[in-house]
């Protein structure tokens, strides 16, 4: 798409809101500032100098609103202009280079360089790291809808207020980067990762694992409170519920293709067993629930319908059966190419003059002329006219039959296939349907208490079961180009994405940390936290993360921004680490910094577990001190040292954090480094 495309479409789209006049000054503007910079590059100054004073002394006169217009329409302008360079930029690159193999060449240079295969390979894995109208086939017509496509866009933006007439929530802003996901990462992820691992293929011999992902994202929207009074712990678990709340709505979308995809039947023995475990279990569930409502039926506390039907209520009220008088008009159903479900013999009935076809205990009679004659237990006919009914009488019917006896058990033996053409299931379609119903759409709903934890998923590993055991009965059935498609993708998503598509990190000043401590320790009469020394800071907090008890009264009350901050732990412990990354500490300068979070932190889960009744969900967060003044840039290295030396903190990191341990120069990230190595590091 050219620049002169995006040019006539807004002028187009203006000249019809604001008229011709308008769009006559626009186009003087336009040409006026082209020229005066043509002239200048020309080095022809006294025309550049010249023509630029005509234009201001034009824009001088205009009327404020006149110059917002104008404003508008060159901002657009603009913007439009990036986007077809952007894609001119990209378009020719391919036909330069063939992008597809940029990761088989940077991967080639690698091994020149002397790097061997097997360090290539665990490099890679270890790594936690935008056409349509260029087609040469379009039609002439395609070609017309496309612009008529483009045009409609444009509209839509020169009609649509750039400025924000009500300040955005720190929950909007949040949104705004969950969408960026779904418009665009969740499907170039995918894409990205196998081309990485078919390139590590050929140049070690063995492709990426399946689970392993060099990308992972995270977030501060909605997590960064350091000096932002309106990013609160409900706001971060308000971020944290919406983001898992998109990740669910578009694994069911993947789910709902896949099931589509694969209906094959032949699956190894694992499988096999799994979707009929499903399959019982959801049919013990339904008799459960039948039984259920049987009990409800026939309860004298509450019995939801009359005690007693009136004559004929189990049969359709539409119809004339045994004498008994309808009280609504004949139901006149569309017939003309109607034809039975089944019959109890297993055979399909055409439809043709005098034919009988039964349906459980409903027999269907047609008649030479097509009218009705009856419907019910005895016989019944369909007639082609058109339907002829009110909602409210439709209604009465359907409630009428379907709560009778005989209205469940007809409906029931329709549901249920027929003993003799009882088919083969499709196990992959069983195992996914239970994975969308049963354990991904709970997650959509409140969670009330009668839902068991077990019901549903909570970490990505448990969603990643089922579908790794679709993904290897394929490849153990030679369906493996079929595993390696939608089905890998949506593996790799869930590798990359997990349970909330971008962790949110917490990010909070070290100073509140200590005055939070201080109302702690003033209230159980130890003195003022911020007053004591390093040392015996230190010795307070080891002692007390070494303790088995919470160090927070339940009774203790503290002015709003502290119980702010003692809330944000609160829930830190109830997200845990499947939803929430790391803990950043602004201003940090010393070692009782980052153990004050790690206490604070456990003291929360100690207390959100006791509520909950059992352990909490996810694992401790990774706390990252900031170091953002020059001392404490350049004491970075002994403050690290001293948390190392703390025994409790060092096996903490091993056990938790798999030895590893971040800092954060100014804005600089230290990434994640193995203990042995982190010391080096943190000197620089």
């Amino acid at each position: 798409m050219t620049v002169g495309y995006w040019g006539a479409f807004l002028m187009m789209c203006f000249k019809k809101k604001s008229g011709t006049q308008f769009m006559v000054k626009v186009e003087r503007t336009r040409v006026l500032a082209q020229s005066a910079c043509n002239m200048r590059a020309a080095g022809i100054e006294d025309t550049a100098e010249l023509l630029e004073k005509q234009l201001a002394a034009e824009l001088s006169k205009m009327t404020l609103e006149e110059a917002l217009s104008l404003a508008r329409v060159f901002s657009h302008y603009l913007n439009l202009t990036g986007i077809a360079e952007t894609h001119h930029r990209v378009t020719k690159a391919k036909s330069l280079t063939n992008l597809s193999k940029s990761c088989d060449d940077t991967f080639n240079k690698l091994m020149q360089a002397g790097v061997s295969p097997d360090e290539l390979y665990d490099a890679v894995c270890k790594q936690h790291l935008l056409e349509y109208n260029d087609r040469p086939d379009l039609g002439h017509e395609d070609r017309e809808m496309l612009i008529e496509d483009l045009v409609r866009e444009i509209t839509s933006i020169c009609q649509t207020d750039e400025i924000k007439r009500h300040k955005p929530t720190p929950v909007d802003e949040a949104r705004a980067g969950l969408n960026i996901v779904e418009q665009s990462l969740w499907r170039a992820v995918p894409h990205y990762v196998r081309r990485v691992s078919n390139a590590l293929k050929k140049h070690t011999g063995r492709p990426l694992p399946l689970t392993c992902t060099p990308i992972k994202f995270g977030s501060w929207m909605g997590g960064d409170r350091d000096g932002n009074p309106n990013v609160t712990a409900k706001v971060t678990r308000d971020v944290s519920l919406l983001s898992r709340w998109m990740a669910i709505e578009l694994y069911i979308r993947e789910i709902d293709n896949l099931r589509f995809e694969l209906s094959m039947i032949q699956c190894n023995d694992h499988l096999s067993t799994l979707a009929h475990e499903i399959l019982e279990k959801e049919k013990s569930s339904e008799n459960q629930h039948e039984n259920w409502n049987q009990l409800k039926h026939h309860s004298h506390h509450a019995p939801p319908f009359p005690t007693q039907l009136p004559a004929g209520a189990d049969l359709p009220s539409c119809t004339e059966c045994n004498n008994v008088e309808s009280r609504y008009p004949p139901l006149d159903v569309p017939g003309s190419d109607f034809m039975p479900l089944n019959r109890q013999d297993g055979q399909t009935s055409s439809r043709v003059e005098g034919s009988t076809s039964s349906i459980g205990k409903l027999s269907i009679k047609t008649t030479g002329n097509g009218n009705v004659s009856n419907l019910g237990n005895a016989q019944s006919a369909v007639t082609p006219k058109a339907i002829s009914f009110s909602s409210s009488q439709l209604l009465a019917q359907r409630k009428l039959f379907a709560e009778s006896q005989i209205g469940r058990t007809s409906f029931q033996r329709l549901l249920e296939p027929s003993s003799s053409q009882q088919p083969g299931i499709a196990p992959y379609r069983v195992v996914l349907g239970f994975v969308k119903e049963m354990r991904l759409e709970l997650l959509l709903e409140d969670l009330p208490c009668e839902y068991d934890p077990c019901d549903y998923f909570e970490t990505s590993d448990q969603l990643l079961e089922p579908l790794l055991l679709c993904y290897d009965s394929l490849q153990s059935c030679g369906s493996g180009i079929l595993a390696d498609g939608r089905l890998g993708d949506l593996i790799r998503r869930v590798a990359t994405f997990g349970m909330v598509l971008m962790k949110l990190d917490l990010r909070q000043e070290s100073g509140r940390h200590s005055e939070t401590l201080d109302a702690i320790t003033r209230y159980l009469d130890m003195g003022t936290y911020s007053e004591w020394n390093e040392d015996k800071k230190l010795e307070f907090l080891t002692r007390e993360l070494k303790g088995k008890r919470p160090l927070v009264p339940s009774t203790i009350e503290v002015c709003p921004d502290l119980k702010e901050v003692l809330d944000t732990f609160k829930v830190a412990a109830e997200l845990g680490s499947d939803s929430l990354g790391a803990y950043v500490i602004s201003m940090a300068s010393h070692a009782s910094d980052v153990l004050a979070v790690e206490l604070l932190q456990k003291d929360a889960r100690l207390s959100v577990a006791g509520e909950l009744g059992r352990a909490c969900p996810g694992g401790t967060l990774r706390v990252v001190p900031l170091f953002e003044t020059v001392k404490d840039l350049r004491e970075a290295g002994s403050v690290i040292r001293k948390l190392l030396s703390t025994d409790w903190y060092r096996e903490h990191i091993i056990k938790n954090h798999n030895g590893q341990q971040e800092g954060v120069p100014w804005f600089t990230i230290l990434h994640a480094k193995p203990l042995k190595n982190f010391i080096d590091i943190a000197l620089l």
